[in-house]
């Protein structure tokens, strides 16, 4: 039978592509920095001058387990987030500080247990409270809102795609930019959000989010010098073995990177520092078998770096969600270390 299916191409060059700057052994400082600087240019520019954060106070309420305060803070022009500062009411300043991402879903209200209209307490599914997981645990929370996600959905645009990240996703295609570029660089604002504040830890800040949030996680502590900490969840894999071959979201390619790295390279660029992997059993969309496969490549890096101690996997024992209790024990031992 003729081969019709673009598929079929694609997978080939999969399957015949090495990936050019993958890590084969060696300086791993200096194969990381060769790397980092190419995946720089792979996500798209940054701006060369940061605009004033402009933070504003939305509101603040108590918690039981502590307390949680709405902001508003400009990443670039036009390019406002909605977060929310969650400090534990257990822990004493200065704090370790978690930057907390949901994936695709109706945005950063489910970190904090509240519906979208910020009124009525809500049962969040899979532990996606990141911010009230937080602080239970003694660690503050600042939980950011995606771009294309939540309140920062597209509003303006009269016609749009049925998936809100899909549109931001081919706009900053067109500009030479890309969404996830945009994010990761949402996440280094925050960072600098958390150096004006005196209960900040600046050497126990950490990133942590869920599927797409998963993604922004790993990409982050690959390109955000000041992130300490990683916690990624249910997207670390092989990039062959998932958005090449599992229907994905837009926001999740960058042009050109597979041929330069796959998956776990991108992550190799955080050691020596401690990060902690979250799977799922049964997770459809990041398989098991290839995350251990990415997995044993990660360890080879960490190895090479003297930190084969601060790599570690959780495999919860169902799908695509977070496990905040298989997760959290092994995450607070490294932050303890930090």
């Amino acid at each position: 039978m003729p081969d019709f299916s673009p598929s079929l191409y694609h997978q080939h060059l999969v399957k015949t592509t090495t990936p050019a700057m993958g890590y084969v052994g060696g300086d791993v400082t200096a194969w990381q920095r060769k790397l980092r600087a190419k995946l720089r240019k792979l996500v798209g520019p940054w701006p060369k001058q940061r605009v004033d954060l402009n933070v504003q106070s939305v509101w603040q309420r108590d918690h039981r387990v502590g307390s949680i305060e709405k902001i508003i803070f400009t990443s670039e022009p036009y390019a406002d987030v909605p977060a929310y500062l969650c400090i534990p009411k257990n822990a004493k300043p200065p704090y370790t500080w978690m930057i907390c991402l949901q994936g695709h879903n109706t945005g950063i209200h489910n970190s904090i247990g509240i519906d979208f209209d910020e009124k009525d307490p809500i049962k969040v599914e899979g532990d996606r409270d990141f911010g009230i997981g937080c602080m239970k645990r003694g660690v503050a929370a600042l939980c950011l809102e995606q771009r294309s996600f939540g309140q920062r959905r597209e509003t303006v645009q009269k016609i749009t795609a049925r998936n809100g990240c899909h549109d931001a996703t081919m706009h900053a295609l067109m500009l030479g930019r890309t969404l996830l570029g945009e994010r990761v660089f949402d996440v280094d604002r925050a960072i600098d959000l958390l150096m004006t504040r005196d209960d900040v830890n600046k050497k126990r800040i950490g990133v942590m989010g869920n599927s797409g949030g998963g993604t922004i996680s790993l990409f982050a502590s690959a390109l955000c010098s000041r992130v300490q900490f990683a916690m990624p969840s249910c997207f670390f894999c092989t990039f062959a073995d998932s958005i090449m071959s599992v229907y994905h979201c837009a926001d999740n390619y960058v042009p050109g990177l597979l041929p330069v790295a796959e998956m776990p390279d991108i992550m190799g660029l955080f050691a020596p520092r401690p990060v902690v992997l979250v799977a799922g059993k049964t997770d459809p969309l990041f398989p098991l078998p290839a995350v251990k496969k990415a997995f044993t490549h990660l360890k080879k890096i960490y190895r090479s770096a003297g930190a084969v101690n601060r790599c570690h996997l959780i495999v919860g024992n169902q799908g695509h969600r977070f496990y905040a209790r298989d997760a959290w024990p092994e995450a607070l031992k490294e932050l303890r270390r930090l």
